[in-house]
C-alpha cells in the first residue's frame, strides 16, 4: 500500500516546518515537533506513537544528533518520511524510535546491571 502524503500536508493542520532555526521562536506547545504529533494524529497515526515520534524528533533537534539521524527525525523533509514510515510499520517505528532513544542517537547506552551510562565512543 502507497500512502501519498501530499494530500496529508494540504489540511487544515497547520504544517510543521521542521526547519532548526525556527525553534528559537516557538512557544510552548508549538514546536516544530508538537506540530508533527497534531498532524500525524490528523492523519490517523496512534496517539502514542505519535507522542513517540514527538519525543524522537524533539530529542534529535534537543541532543544535536548528527545530520542522518536527524534527516531520518524528520528535519529535511517535515517529518513526512517519519510519518509514512508509521502509518506503514508502526511496530517497526515503534521499535526503532525506542532505540533511538535509549542509546540518544546510537551515542551509548545504560548498562543493565551497574546502571552506568556506557559511550559507544
Amino acid at each position: 500500500m502507497q500512502i501519498i502524503l501530499d494530500d496529508f500536508f494540504k489540511t487544515a493542520v497547520p504544517k510543521p516546518r521542521l526547519d532548526e532555526g525556527r525553534v528559537l521562536g516557538c512557544e510552548y506547545g508549538h514546536y516544530p515537533w508538537d506540530d508533527w504529533e497534531r498532524r500525524a494524529v490528523a492523519h490517523g497515526l496512534d496517539r502514542d506513537l505519535a507522542a513517540l515520534g514527538r519525543l524522537t524528533i524533539r530529542e534529535a533537534y534537543q541532543h544535536q544528533w548528527d545530520d542522518h539521524l536527524k534527516s531520518l527525525c524528520g528535519w529535511r523533509d517535515d517529518g513526512r518520511r517519519m510519518l509514512r514510515f508509521a502509518l506503514r510499520s508502526p511496530e517497526k517505528a515503534k521499535r526503532r524510535w525506542n532505540r533511538l532513544l535509549e542509546t540518544d542517537g546510537y551515542r551509548g547506552e545504560y548498562d543493565e546491571k551497574t546502571g552506568q551510562w556506557v559511550s559507544y565512543y
